[in-house]
């Protein structure tokens, strides 16, 4: 990651700013063709819904959201932790929507921003962290940082422009299970 840009958490969506720039990840990467759960074009109101609603779970503290910004301050990527929901599993959560900015990537943003959850994850408690992502340079960048493949699902999805495409879970354990 350059020297310019650093990940941080994010508690709240109260800055306007904040919800502005990460509708332009997400859409930014909707149009460049990332299966992230957005169809192409991915309406700015209905980006921003989503972001609403992920603002709704940092407030019921059932997620976290971090942010890599660069030295201007603007957001250029992003990822959260989503803890498990089931009583069963307190122990683990899953990492979702890891999206960097086409104009930020190739910079070691993807690395910062997965190093960061995995330590908010570890410092929850979790033992245990789960993703899923289409093939590509993201699950190439998980298996440098060393995430278990499971297996790939054909058909799991629809590519941003249509057409299905297949999945990949991962898993990746961060130390022996915390007593629960």
């Amino acid at each position: 990651m350059t020297e310019a840009a650093r990940v941080r958490r994010l508690d709240s969506l109260d800055d306007p700013l904040h919800l502005a720039q990460l509708c332009d990840v997400l859409i930014d990467c909707v149009d460049g063709g990332a299966s992230v759960s957005f169809m192409h074009p991915l309406a700015p109101l209905k980006a921003e819904a989503f972001w609403r609603a992920v603002a709704d779970g940092l407030a019921r503290l059932d997620r976290v959201l971090l942010v890599a910004q660069d030295g201007d301050q603007r957001i250029i990527g992003t990822v959260q932790l989503v803890w498990a929901q089931a009583e069963n599993q307190p122990h683990r959560g899953e990492v979702s929507k890891m999206l960097v900015h086409r104009s930020a990537r190739r910079r070691g943003i993807g690395a910062a921003l997965m190093t960061a959850a995995e330590q908010a994850a570890r410092d929850a408690g979790r033992s245990l962290l789960v993703l899923d992502t289409a093939d590509g340079a993201a699950a190439r960048l998980y298996e440098r940082l060393g995430w278990q493949r499971c297996g790939t699902i054909p058909g799991y999805a629809l590519w941003p422009g249509g057409g299905l495409c297949a999945t990949t879970v991962y898993f990746k354990a961060l130390g022996p299970p915390q007593n629960v």
